[in-house]
């Protein structure tokens, strides 16, 4: 077993009285989690969990949630979405070293999946491409949360859109 370390944010009513709302994760299993309720109709939970493997960490995550607030809609499993920064701290680089890298290796870094002032890249793709690239130690449990995470994110995604439409920017995009 391998302690997995991950967040789930999710959409839920606004009418929930938050001491109910907790005892309900608790109940439903979410005893492994740090619950934030900042935000009205928003609801973040920090997961420290065992597993076999990160997809049965965070796939058992969402259940338990579910399972305690049948409302709840996914809006996003972390970590995924990275910027520059986030990168260049992950990996104890500056940000001007690590656009540096970048530039040097367009070829090869992963593709954005918002480019501009603020890029954005797939956590668990660029894991890899360091991994893979720069020979860079990678913690395992990391990389597996990442494309868990990703695979969570893009398939919430995927279901915004029709089949037929999918099959159309697929072969376009490829």
């Amino acid at each position: 077993m391998t302690l997995y370390d991950f967040t789930l944010k999710f959409a839920v009513p606004d009418a929930l009285d938050m001491e109910a709302l907790e005892s309900c994760l608790f109940e439903a299993g979410c005893d492994d989690a740090l619950v934030g309720l900042g935000q009205k109709g928003r609801l973040a939970l920090e997961f420290s969990r065992e597993a076999a493997s990160a997809h049965e960490a965070i796939s058992s995550a969402m259940a338990d949630v579910k399972r305690a607030i049948p409302e709840a809609r996914l809006i996003e499993a972390g970590p995924d979405l990275v910027g520059m920064t986030d990168i260049a701290e992950l990996f104890a680089f500056s940000r001007q070293n690590m656009r540096k890298l970048l530039q040097s290796h367009l070829a090869t870094f992963p593709l954005p999946l918002h480019e501009g002032r603020a890029a954005l890249w797939h956590l668990a793709e660029v894991l890899e491409w360091f991994n893979t690239h720069q020979h860079k130690a990678v913690d395992e449990a990391l990389r597996e949360v990442a494309r868990v995470s990703m695979q969570a994110n893009v398939a919430r995604e995927t279901h915004r859109l029709p089949p037929e439409e999918i099959q159309r920017f697929d072969t376009l995009a490829s």
